[in-house]
């Protein structure tokens, strides 16, 4: 990746800096419908994308666009209230502009969610599922080209998601009292469904549910170093699943549906793993 994209992440993140009161602990992308967490950081301050210089925006309904800052507890947040998906029109490298902000923000771990179609046998609809592991068959990688910085040129994913971090998401979940699924993400370009044949094949494949976004991130966070955490809101059962037709206005339906163990559990997450890295 060329040094101007450092660049431009460097001067977004001198933007936001200059107008946050504190530097962020912990970072947390938001996907589809899920974006109603942001309200709860006190203190908080809400930057539209297109404020930010060079920030992608998204396109799709159910992302607003903002970068939010503030507290929760003792923790200080950056949030991103969606995400820029390649389906978009956006490349790889552009896909991934908003957590490498993040991170250089100062965020230490960052923590990733979406909105997901269930493939395990046993998930329904509203579930949530922490991710394991993945499966990048996007057809890219963001680190492709120069490489970003002094990061690694070829990082181990080995451990892509954090232990520790998943073993705090449980403590989250068990306190919330929330059945927290475990498994493997596969992520897809999209933004066409996949076909039945297709999900079969990912079941094959080991994949527990499937979505167009996230990998991406997580590898460009791996390559800085920063932990990383994700949970799948489990929104529809995928094609061939289930007799019913997948639509969009679904996925936000059952996102709002499961807002309230859902942030339930992120929150709790939030402030143990900010307390953790502290």
């Amino acid at each position: 990746m060329p040094d101007g994209e450092l660049q431009r992440v460097r001067l977004a993140a001198a933007f936001v800096a200059e107008r946050a009161s504190a530097r962020p602990r912990v970072g947390v992308v938001l996907g589809s419908g899920l974006g109603a967490f942001a309200d709860q950081l006190s203190s908080g301050l809400r930057i539209p994308y297109a404020e930010i210089p060079d920030m992608p925006r998204s396109s799709v309904v159910g992302h607003a666009g903002n970068l939010c800052t503030g507290s929760l507890g003792s923790v200080e947040v950056a949030c991103l209230q969606g995400r820029a998906h390649v389906y978009e029109g956006n490349s790889h490298v552009r896909s991934v502009f908003g957590v490498r902000l993040l991170a250089e923000l100062g965020c230490s771990v960052v923590l990733l969610t979406n909105a997901a179609g269930g493939i395990h046998g046993s998930f329904a609809a509203g579930d949530l599922m922490l991710i394991t592991d993945h499966l990048n068959l996007m057809g890219d990688n963001p680190l492709c080209g120069p490489n970003f910085g002094a990061g690694p040129r070829f990082p181990d994913m080995s451990q892509a998601y954090d232990l520790r971090l998943q073993t705090l998401a449980r403590e989250a979940a068990r306190h919330a009292d929330v059945t927290l699924r475990e498994g493997v993400y596969a992520a897809m370009l999209g933004p066409s469904y996949e076909t039945p044949a297709e999900i079969r094949m990912l079941r094959t494949l080991g994949a527990d549910a499937v979505g167009m976004s996230t990998v991406p991130e997580v590898i460009a966070l791996r390559q800085l170093g920063v932990r990383v955490g994700a949970i799948s809101c489990i929104t529809n059962l995928a094609a061939g699943l289930s007799a019913q037709l997948l639509d969009h206005s679904e996925v936000e339906a059952t996102a709002r549906r499961s807002r309230d163990a859902f942030t339930a559990v992120l929150t709790r997450w939030v402030i143990s793993a900010g307390t953790d890295a502290a």
